[in-house]
């Protein structure tokens, strides 16, 4: 792949093709690799020939499960797509790409508008303060309609949508588009498309073509950004402003986040995709256009800026862990400042391990090519890494710094799964090991009453893949319970305890008092541990086995086995003995402490609560709504979608939710569909728990 000239970091564009499912990402990703050079012939999702959905699973189901990363150049820039999943289970593969992007692509499918799950990815954007630009897809199909899809955008994403692009024609009429800052029609002919024509706007078009460019330009003019006051001085002297004028106030809205242009098209039919392309090199960011990337010295807590400057000390986030079957381990990672060279060894903060860079490459999805350095601003990734895991910062040893984490939501689900024979429980441990490592929102443990390992997930598709992958990769045959709901437990006071272990006979003893005090944390704060001794009452080197001990009894409430959330501890006092005291004995203290103080600290249980999405044909709205009411929801909005039925919202009960699916069908005879996504955790009695428990 050519070079892009001088390696300018302003030629860099690292951008995230994000939306809900089915929308058309992984089509739109599939035609920018094929105009763009990358490849030479179409990928198509239902053939099961894309190059970004390279998984089995990916090609037969015809969704996309992990994100992919690709490197390709168009007008002198060199772009890095990622492809993330629109199915909210994988949510997290989503949400770890936005981290490291520096803008966006959303994709609306142009019958649907804003969908359940478009809502979602936004909300993650607004959270990394991701710029974005929005492409229309699917115009070409009956009911599609653009200024509809502009306006659900700005009524239920809150957003200021600029229409830079106007459709020429509907549905199977849809024939080109009108460039509103060029004033231009580009004409889509012949099959690929691949030399649009350029003309004059048609004749029929040129009055609401006039208006829709004088709202772009009136818009614009009304921003608070360099170059709209100059905009709105020419435009009230009568002078039409210069395309390249419009452009430049229109990229400055778009990367201070007071706008997102809008385009159309229908990737599936080859439309509109090489003017995306254009937007993309125009609209979003390069690396140096974001912030210097915020970072933490490990010693002292102080802030360190780390800016997009290949002479700065190196610091890269691996935003990602797979591995592959050929190559095996492999991290992606995001340079933020500096240069990652192969041969060379980095620092590790979190694991304080040195790792040595081995082979580095350039993704191209499934391929590879590999590469002696990847610079600040770029994305790349390295083989064979050992400490170093997902949301970790690789950096220079001279300078350690560690940049900011990466959260991910807990999981929902759970099933019990145990391995199928001897053969395979030599093999289940080291697969469960790498497919952690890859996924940090798939979590194990174990299961003493029962001897069962519990694997935990976002949902059921998201444990379907996770089972299917340790039998197709992995060669591991399993035995699976029933999908249960992933309960957890809390407290809702603060309260205190002192737990003493003091075992002393002939030989060397157990000594450990530990006294901690523990209080509630908002929901969704995870865990926090505070050392407050002074005085030297507990013995420093006694501090991590402390925090070990209390993690350790975290994983077991005291109301039901569930794992502890959102609670504080504070160590406050203790004593050792000069001889009898021990790591161990600290750890076990610990744990013992913490159950006593949990028991008096008004333990509940917690249970995940849905927000579900249903779309059924207006003839069956009473069904579904009363049906919903039954599984105990709470209906919080109903909406008219333009022609194709009603919206109905809803926060439901997960445990009530199994099997709605079937349910749904049976009750519009096969028309309605729905998505649901974790909302927030809400209180349960442990007596309701068994009761549900026992009816599934």
């Amino acid at each position: 792949m050519a070079k892009v000239k001088n390696g300018k970091l302003d030629r860099i564009r690292n951008i995230g093709i994000i939306a809900h499912i089915d929308a058309g990402k992984t089509t739109v990703t599939e035609r920018v690799l094929f105009y763009s050079g990358r490849t030479h012939r179409l990928g198509n999702v239902d053939e099961g020939t894309t190059v970004t959905d390279f998984m089995d699973q990916e090609r037969e189901r015809g969704i996309t499960i992990q994100s992919a990363a690709i490197s390709t150049e168009w007008r002198d820039h060199q772009i890095n797509i990622i492809d993330t999943p629109g199915h909210i289970d994988f949510t997290a593969e989503v949400q770890r790409s936005l981290r490291v992007l520096d803008g966006g692509v959303v994709i609306f499918d142009g019958v649907a508008g804003v969908e359940p799950q478009s809502e979602t990815v936004w909300r993650q954007a607004d959270r990394y303060n991701v710029p974005r630009i929005c492409f229309v897809n699917k115009l070409d199909r009956i009911g599609a309609d653009y200024w509809r899809t502009i306006e659900s955008i700005r009524k239920r994403l809150g957003a200021k949508p600029v229409a830079v692009q106007m459709p020429l024609g509907k549905e199977s009429d849809f024939c080109g588009i009108v460039d509103l800052l060029e004033d231009k029609a580009i004409l889509f002919c012949g099959e690929d498309h691949t030399q649009p024509t350029v003309a004059d706007v048609p004749q029929e078009y040129q009055a609401e073509v006039s208006r829709r460019r004088t709202e772009l330009i009136e818009t614009l003019a009304e921003l608070e950004v360099e170059g709209s006051l100059e905009l709105a001085e020419r435009y009230l002297e009568g002078e039409d402003p210069s395309p390249e004028m419009l452009r430049d106030v229109l990229r400055r809205a778009t990367l201070a986040g007071e706008i997102v242009p809008v385009l159309a098209g229908t990737a599936l039919r080859n439309k509109g995709v090489q003017l995306l392309l254009d937007a993309v090199v125009a609209y979003l960011p390069s690396p140096t256009d974001v912030p210097p990337m915020p970072a933490t010295d490990p010693e002292t807590g102080e802030q360190v800026a780390c800016p997009a400057d290949p002479e700065a000390p190196t610091a890269a986030l691996i935003f990602k862990v797979s591995t592959d079957p050929y190559m095996g381990r492999l991290s992606y990672f995001r340079v933020y400042s500096g240069v990652v060279k192969r041969g060379e060894t980095l620092l590790n903060p979190a694991s304080r391990e040195r790792e040595r860079i081995g082979r580095l490459v350039r993704m191209h999805a499934d391929r590879r090519e590999e590469v002696d350095e990847i610079r600040a601003g770029d994305i790349g990734a390295v083989l064979g890494l050992k400490a170093t895991t997902t949301g970790d910062t690789l950096c220079d040893e001279q300078r350690p710094v560690v940049l900011e984490q990466i959260t991910f939501p807990a999981p929902v689900i759970e099933l019990a799964i145990e391995p199928r024979t001897k053969a395979d429980q030599d093999k289940l441990g080291e697969a469960l090991h790498r497919l952690l490592e890859e996924d940090p929102t798939l979590q194990i443990r174990q299961d003493d009453r029962l001897g069962q390992t519990v694997l935990s997930g976002m949902g059921e598709l998201h444990l379907e893949v996770v089972l299917e992958r340790l039998r197709r990769e992995f060669g591991v045959g399993t035995n699976v319970g029933r999908p249960q709901v992933a309960y957890y437990e809390t407290i809702t006071r603060p309260s205190s305890a002192e737990a003493r272990l003091v075992k002393q006979s002939g030989g060397r003893g157990q000594f450990a008092v530990v006294e901690i005090e523990v209080e509630p944390l908002p929901s969704g704060e995870g865990f926090v541990f505070e050392n407050k001794v002074v005085g030297g009452a507990v013995p420093r080197q006694f501090v991590s086995a402390i925090e070990a001990g209390i993690r350790d009894a975290m994983t077991k409430g005291v109301l039901g086995d569930h794992p502890m959330v959102d609670l504080k501890v504070a160590l406050v006092d203790g004593k050792a003995h000069d001889v009898d005291s021990s790591d161990m004995a600290f750890r076990t203290a610990a744990s013992m402490a913490l159950r006593q103080a949990v028991s008096k600290a008004g333990p509940v249980m917690l249970e995940p609560i849905m927000h579900v999405e249903v779309v059924t044909p207006d003839d069956y709205t009473g069904d579904v709504i009363g049906d919903l009411s039954s599984r105990q929801a709470s209906i919080t909005g109903i909406d008219s979608r333009n022609g194709s039925g009603q919206s109905i919202q809803a926060d439901v009960p997960l445990a009530l939710m199994f099997g709605y699916a079937t349910t749904l069908r049976s009750r519009t005879q096969g028309r309605g569909t729905f998505v649901m996504e974790f909302d927030h955790y809400a209180p349960i009695s442990p007596e309701l728990v068994q009761e549900r428990e026992a009816s599934y």
